[in-house]
């Protein structure tokens, strides 16, 4: 299983606009300079990402884009599902755990393998957020896989809030 170069330039901007979260909308042409990306391409994509309603934009001079909500809060479940449609490895295994059905379904041994590989990249992408993958991102975040956060901003430090898992 591949990603598109669409989720591989999107997340790269969601993760550009993570780490500068707070600081007011940063430009696509800035961006594109930085990671060094096509900018016509980003803004077919920022433009799925911002009607998804995961990024803001902003006109005028000091116009660009920027996150809805904390990285913490956006989950690359989130990003990855605008930018690929399904991630399913399979048909028989889609990654909202509902089953296809196919001529195969009651002799299939394979599909126990690719209801496996779903669970896991579906685990992984629901739990990952943007401030994993921009650790240095200002704000408290809440990192969606864990049963317990830190929060240095809300808790002080070393203090854990328990949260339920969703």
């Amino acid at each position: 299983m591949q990603f598109s170069r669409k989720s591989e330039y999107g997340v790269r901007v969601m993760t550009e606009l993570a780490a500068h979260y707070g600081e007011g909308p940063l430009s696509l042409t800035e961006i594109a300079r930085g990671e060094g990306l096509p900018l016509p391409y980003l803004e077919q994509i920022v433009a799925l990402l911002r009607r998804a309603g995961l990024v803001q934009s902003h006109q005028g001079v000091r116009g660009g884009y920027e996150l809805t909500r904390p990285p913490g809060q956006i989950a690359m479940s989130e990003v990855l599902a605008v930018l690929e449609g399904s991630l399913a490895p399979m048909l028989c295994a889609p990654l909202d755990g509902s089953t296809m059905l196919c001529s195969r379904e009651s002799f299939c041994g394979s599909k126990t393998l690719w209801r496996r590989v779903a669970d896991a990249i579906w685990e992984t992408l629901r739990t990952t957020t943007l401030a994993d993958l921009a650790p240095d991102a200002p704000g408290p975040s809440v990192h969606l896989g864990a049963s317990a956060v830190h929060l240095p901003m809300a808790s002080g430090p070393g203090k854990e809030i328990p949260l339920s898992r969703p």
